[in-house]
């Protein structure tokens, strides 16, 4: 077996952003939900597609409370110790890296005592969630509240301990929508007297919102969202929240991933493979069976194969149809790596 090196100037490195619906519906939006009831009760609960064949949620929603408020205590005689104080513990060390932080929805709600989080499931994005495509329509009773985030209003890209953090805001499609008149008290379009909506968090799939910026009222840019947050109380404040998103019927979200790709460029000269070590063409004597070979050597290139210095094969690529190769031909192959 005969091998050719490789220059480096064959070989070229390339990177593209690579983006698909994260619903199981192959669909980047969904308008129609169903919920199952968690595993754990006071926990979370769980969101599908309703009617939809995946096995596995779209979503998971919990709420959390630093001080145990709105579920039962694990035991009577344990105060605060609750499902939502531990889901709003687990919360901010992932998010903040700090057991000791409150989630912060900026003036109006910088040390928020609780938060709810839309967990996204991990089969619904590949490398992390594509932020210009978030749009999330919250309903409750006759309020209705378009969420998405501002990084079309932002020039510097904000980090968490967890990775990108940008803010929710009233919007569409990554851009702020500024309401005419203005929420009474609101600081900036797009956000309320309480803060921020909430916060995008890319990089592990999270929307985590503030409940008392959902608590407002409509034309404080609210949509009258009450959460209990009394201590030992079986609230079941998620399944408000899955009420709100249901009613809105419209959440639209995109997956992102980096491809790396090594193209390589294999170059196939007029004198190079134009025999073949195929034993079939020979005799048991030794002699070609095919003596028009002889003058007229031909062959058909299907594989190629990349080898390391120790000549041990790693890869092999296809061609999509047979190559013909003769001393009158050359051949350029361009192969792609993705990793």
């Amino acid at each position: 077996m005969s091998f050719v090196n490789l220059d480096p100037s064959d070989i070229v490195v390339s990177a593209e952003s690579i983006t698909a619906p994260a619903w199981s519906n192959n669909n980047p939006v969904l308008t129609r939900f169903t919920s199952a009831s968690s595993v754990a009760p006071n926990f979370y609960v769980d969101v599908y597609l309703s009617g939809g064949i995946s096995p596995t949620p779209e979503f998971s929603i919990a709420y959390g409370n630093v001080n145990g408020g709105g579920s039962l205590r694990y035991n009577q005689l344990v105060s605060v110790a609750s499902p939502t104080r531990t889901i709003y513990g687990q919360y901010r060390t992932l998010v903040y890296g700090d057991e000791n932080s409150n989630f912060n929805f900026g003036t109006g709600n910088a040390s928020s005592t609780d938060m709810i989080v839309i967990n996204i499931n991990r089969d619904r994005y590949k490398q992390q969630l594509y932020t210009p495509t978030f749009n999330l329509t919250l309903k409750s009773g006759s309020a209705t509240l378009n969420l998405s985030t501002n990084i079309n209003n932002i020039t510097t890209v904000p980090y968490l301990d967890c990775g990108r953090a940008f803010d929710i805001v009233s919007g569409s499609n990554g851009t702020v929508t500024t309401a005419t008149p203005l929420p009474t008290g609101a600081p900036a379009p797009g956000y309320t007297r309480s803060g921020s909506y909430g916060l995008f968090l890319p990089d592990v799939g999270l929307v985590v919102l503030n409940p008392r910026a959902l608590a407002l009222t409509q034309g404080e840019g609210g949509i009258l969202l009450n959460v209990n947050q009394t201590e030992n109380t079986n609230a079941l404040n998620y399944q408000a929240v899955y009420n709100a998103v249901s009613g809105g019927a419209y959440f639209s979200l995109n997956s992102e991933e980096t491809i790396s790709s090594d193209y390589i460029f294999v170059r196939v000269k007029s004198q190079d493979f134009n025999y073949t070590t195929n034993p079939s063409v020979i005799s048991g004597s030794g002699a070609l069976n095919f003596p028009s070979l002889i003058n007229n050597p031909q062959t058909f290139m299907t594989t190629v194969g990349m080898y390391n210095i120790n000549n041990e094969l790693l890869a092999v690529a296809k061609l999509s149809k047979p190559l013909v190769k003769d001393f009158t031909k050359e051949a350029l192959i361009k192969v792609k790596l993705n990793w």
